[in-house]
C-alpha cells in the first residue's frame, strides 16, 4: 500500500505534463479539479488531484503487482481516465468543459509513472534483500 501511495504522488507530479504541452490551461485543469470538493479553487483542485492520485496509486500497485510494465501501466491509466472523465467528470460540468484528449493523455502517463516506480521499487527492493 505504501508503494502505491508513493506512486501515486510521483505520478501526480508529472502526470499533468500531457495537457499543459498541448492545452497550455493547466490552471483550469487544477481549478475543476476543485469543483470536486466544492468551489473551483487552486488549493481544493490540487488536494483532490493529490488525493485521487494517491487513491489511483494505491489501486494500480495491486493491479499492475505481477508485471509493472509501462505499456500496462499506461493502458490502466486510460480506462481510470475513461472512469473519471466519462463517468465522474460528467457531473461536474467544469471538468466536462476540459478538451477530453489531452485531458486523457494525463491519466495514461499517470500509469506509466506509477508502473516505472513500482519497477524501480522492486529492482532496488531485490538489490538490499
Amino acid at each position: 500500500m505504501v508503494d502505491g501511495a508513493a506512486a501515486g504522488l510521483v505520478a501526480a507530479l508529472v502526470s499533468g505534463i500531457p495537457s499543459t504541452i498541448i492545452d497550455r490551461r493547466p490552471v483550469e485543469a487544477v481549478r475543476a479539479a476543485g469543483t470536486l470538493l466544492g468551489r473551483p479553487t487552486m488549493i481544493r483542485g490540487a488536494t483532490a488531484h493529490l488525493a485521487i492520485s494517491v487513491g489511483w496509486g494505491v489501486v494500480l500497485a495491486r493491479v499492475l503487482r505481477r508485471r509493472p510494465s509501462l505499456v500496462a501501466g499506461a493502458g490502466a491509466g486510460l480506462a481510470i481516465g475513461a472512469l473519471d472523465l466519462g463517468v465522474v467528470g460528467r457531473r461536474f460540468p467544469r471538468i466536462d468543459a476540459l478538451p477530453k484528449g489531452p485531458q486523457l493523455l494525463d491519466p495514461a502517463a499517470f500509469g506509466a509513472t506509477v508502473a516505472w516506480w513500482l519497477q524501480r521499487h522492486d529492482r532496488v527492493s531485490r538489490i538490499t534483500r
